[in-house]
């Protein structure tokens, strides 16, 4: 049970299952009388519905708050741990400190916040629903960015995801800083004897083609 006096935060993140950028977390909280309608999964709407939500839920919320964690981090810690690490910065970052967090999923907060894990919580809850939009509204910005940075990949399309395209673009180029090299994948991309160039980790300059 939760008072009605509580201040409630959603938490949901992006780009998890992602081979290259970062992992994206967002904090939302929401009035406790909001008439935000549409709000579900952001992965259940197309990328017009999620930019018109995102402008909404940024006015009609609270508060809310991104976090990031890099792919060196990621390396480090692993997804699972990275993943929380970013929703903890996006609850350290809201205006207001809230009493409970609603996190997606099954895996609670570390540290001394309060949260309750809700499964499925992205379709159910509206706050996780609106954490999950700003998450994946800035990730997707985010990467249509590093693509101009790290191009040949397709960062701008794929944002990042395991497509046909990637793949191509990561055997061919080889990895770039982006790239999350403790995912299978890149290991591989790594490793083949034959590659001669890894743009963007040891500064060579690319190959004539």
């Amino acid at each position: 049970m939760t008072s009605r006096s509580q201040i409630l935060s959603g938490v949901d993140e992006a780009g998890r299952g992602c081979l290259a950028g970062p992992v994206v977390a967002a904090a939302v909280i929401l009035p406790r009388e909001n008439h935000l309608s549409g709000l579900t999964d952001s992965k259940r709407l197309t990328p017009s519905q999620r930019e018109d939500l995102e402008h909404r839920i940024k006015a009609a919320a609270s508060s809310w708050a991104i976090g990031i964690s890099w792919p060196r981090e990621i390396e480090r810690i692993n997804i699972l741990q990275a993943s929380l690490q970013a929703m903890l910065r996006a609850v350290d970052h809201l205006r207001y400190s809230p009493e409970l967090v609603l996190v997606d999923g099954i895996h609670r907060l570390p540290g001394s916040i309060p949260s309750k894990c809700v499964k499925q919580g992205d379709r159910h809850v509206p706050a996780i629903s609106a954490a999950s939009i700003l998450a994946k509204t800035f990730r997707d910005r985010l990467m249509v960015k590093l693509d101009k940075k790290y191009a040949g990949y397709g960062f701008g399309r794929h944002k990042g995801y395991a497509t046909g395209e990637h793949l191509e673009g990561l055997h061919r180029l080889g990895p770039c800083l982006m790239h999350r090299q403790s995912f299978r994948p890149v290991r591989e991309a790594c490793s083949q004897e034959t590659r001669q160039w890894l743009p963007g980790i040891y500064g060579e300059d690319e190959p004539e083609k």
